[in-house]
This record gives C-alpha cells, structure tokens and sequence, in this order.
C-alpha cells in the first residue's frame, strides 16, 4: 500500500491504552474509515462483519486480537494469562471458518504463551506483543516475496483478470495477487487489469479498483459475468488470484465465483495462477472437499452490499450464499507462494517447497 495510506490493521498505544487499528473496509470506497477495537469481542465482531478480511489480514488480526485480550486483561498471573490467551483463541476460532491463516496465527500465539508459562505477567504480555507484531511483519515479508515471484510470470503490457480483494487490504499491507501486479508495476511493465466486481459483496468493484487506482495502475471494472466473453476475444492474457486455503494436492478455495473464471480460463488456455503465502496450505486435507466452506447470510444476497435500502428479489425467496468454492488443482496453472512457483503436479511441487508447513522460508534472490 502506498506509504500515504494507513496500514490495513496493526498495534497501536493510545491515551486509553493498546487498540487493535484497522481500516473499516465495509465502508469503502466512500469512506476510508479507521476503527480502534478495544477489546477483544470488537476484533471478533470486525472479522465476522468483514471489516477486516483476507486470509491474511484475518490471521494478523487474531494474533493481534490474542495480545490485546492479555494487554486488557486484569489477571495478576501468568497462569491466568495463559488461560486469557486459550479463551481469546477459541472466540477467535469461531468467527469463520475456512481461512486457514487464522488458525496458523492462533496455533503460533497460544505455542508462544506455553513457551513463555515461566515468565512474569508483564514479561508474558511483552512476548505475546512481540510474536503478534512479528506474525504481522512475516506477512509483509512474505507478500513482497510473492510478488517478487509471480512478476516474473506478468510479461510486460499484459491484460491480467482478478477476482475479489487479494490485495494489501486482504493482507498486513502489499497483497498477494495484487502484490504480483503491483511488483510487476514497481518493475516498470506496463499493466493492465480486469476487476471482477465480484457479487455478492462486491470486493472487486468496491476494494480492488480502488486499491489499483491509489497506486496508479491501470484497471478497469467488469460484470463478473464478463470475465469469459473477454478471455474468448483474447483480451486476457492472464488471471491471478489470492487464495483463502490451499488443500495439500493444490485444490484452491478462493472466493466465491473464483471456479468459474478458472473453467473459463482452461477453456481459453490463458494461464491461471494463485498467489498465497505457504501458511495458507492446509497439508492436513488431502484435497479441496474437506475444506470448509463458510456459508454467510441471505441479506448480503438480496441487497447490493448493504448500499440500496430496496432488495432485489422477491420477499421470501430462498438464498444460497457460500463465500467461497474451491477450484481443483488441474485447473491450475501455477501457484505462487514466498518460497517459490508452485508447478504441476501441484502436490509434490507443494510439498517441496516447504518440507513442513507454515514454516519460515529464506528470501529469494534479486531478479536480474
């Protein structure tokens, strides 16, 4: 994100003591709200009402939700912090269910409070801070090493096609599939991008168009149903989109209409990559039917992103309204990650190049 922008969410000190900052993005591209959460219950409600949202962002806001809760907290003992840490992360884990980041960053928090059980409380809340604020700097590091990565894929002058938010407001701040483009941007290829509008809560139209035109690239906003029609014509000459969990054989759970484009895109051989960190692998599921898929509300169906006070559909009609579908692996071109390309066979391309998962990785050589 551009250095005139705030972050999407991070730690700050204030008159009142520590906040969870981040930017309301149900109120973009209006209103470029920062909301302060005080407490734990706030972080909750913020990541259930997607204020904050991105697998990213969403797991650097429950680390940071997890040194909040301690920081708040009255308990005088480092056993009674422990026991915070263990009721923020289970509150943590029930807001939604299939970004598997969350669970990383609560995983890695609650390791951190059983490693620290011997400290003093104010030590235990000075460590649990540290492994948050480092969870949110792992980020940023490994966006910039996928978009290190995946610029190498974008030729210059390319018409690249993107579904939904994978960019710095889905993340601590530079983005996954928008960090491609946005580092094939920095590189001096001249880019363009199609923006799904991405029904039903419009994060294409309302967040990525606007995140693309505070960074001055090129882009212009289509009908998610038009993505098609333009990779028929040839106007596309490649797709790239984030990822919410990444199953072990490659399948991709991404936001919801994300299937669809890369049927399309098979159609019409135009290469379709993913560009998530490592941690948004899941090697426990062998393949995309034991993810999860979060179902959310009917509302956010019958009205248009809460902006018309008139729904658009009859009274009582039945909804359907999952938030995400997972694309199988074979549709695949390449799945773009900080420690490298992903290629087919995904599995073991996967698997090589992390030997563990979510584990931290070196930085990739400078491209000439």
């Amino acid at each position: 994100m551009s250095a005139a922008m705030p972050r999407t969410v991070c730690w700050s000190e204030t008159a009142a003591g520590p906040v969870v900052r981040l930017i309301d993005q149900t109120l973009l591209p209006g209103q470029l709200v920062i909301k302060d959460c005080r407490q734990l219950d706030e972080v909750c409600e913020a990541i259930r009402s997607l204020r904050v949202r991105g697998a990213p962002a969403i797991g650097c806001a429950a680390a940071l939700a997890v040194a909040l809760a301690v920081h708040r907290s009255v308990a005088d003992t480092t056993e009674e912090l422990i026991n915070v840490v263990g009721h923020a992360a289970r509150e943590l884990a029930a807001t939604r269910p299939t970004a598997v980041n969350l669970f990383w960053a609560l995983e890695r928090m609650q390791q951190v409070a059983e490693q620290s059980s011997d400290f003093g409380p104010d030590e235990f809340r000075a460590a649990l801070l540290q492994a948050a604020e480092e969870v949110v700097a792992d980020d940023l590091e490994r966006c910039r090493r996928i978009g290190q990565y995946g610029a190498e894929l974008i030729p210059d002058g390319a018409n690249v096609l993107t579904h939904c938010n994978a960019g710095a407001l889905a993340t601590a701040g530079y983005g996954t599939a928008l960090g491609v483009i946005r580092a094939a941007h920095e590189q001096g290829k001249q880019i363009h991008v199609w923006v799904d509008e991405t029904r039903p809560l419009l994060q294409g139209a309302r967040l990525t168009a606007w995140e693309l035109q505070q960074e001055g690239i090129a882009c212009t906003l289509i009908c998610d149903s038009a993505a098609a029609s333009l990779m028929r014509a040839g106007r596309v000459d490649c797709v790239v989109v984030g990822a919410d969990r990444i199953a072990a054989n490659g399948d991709t759970a991404n936001k919801i209409g994300t299937y669809p484009v890369a049927i399309a895109a098979g159609r019409h051989q135009v290469p379709f990559y993913v560009a998530a960190p490592c941690s948004t692998v899941d090697f426990s599921l062998p393949s995309g039917d034991e993810i999860p898929i979060e179902e959310r509300g009917p509302e956010e169906v019958t009205y248009i992103a809460g902006r018309l006070a008139q729904p658009i559909c009859p009274a009582e009609v039945n909804i359907f309204n999952p938030a995400f579908d997972v694309t199988p692996a074979e549709l695949i071109t390449a799945i773009i990650t900080e420690a490298g390309v992903a290629v087919q066979p995904l599995a073991s391309s996967l698997a090589e190049l992390s030997s563990e998962p979510f584990s931290s990785l070196s930085a990739p050589e400078s491209s000439s």
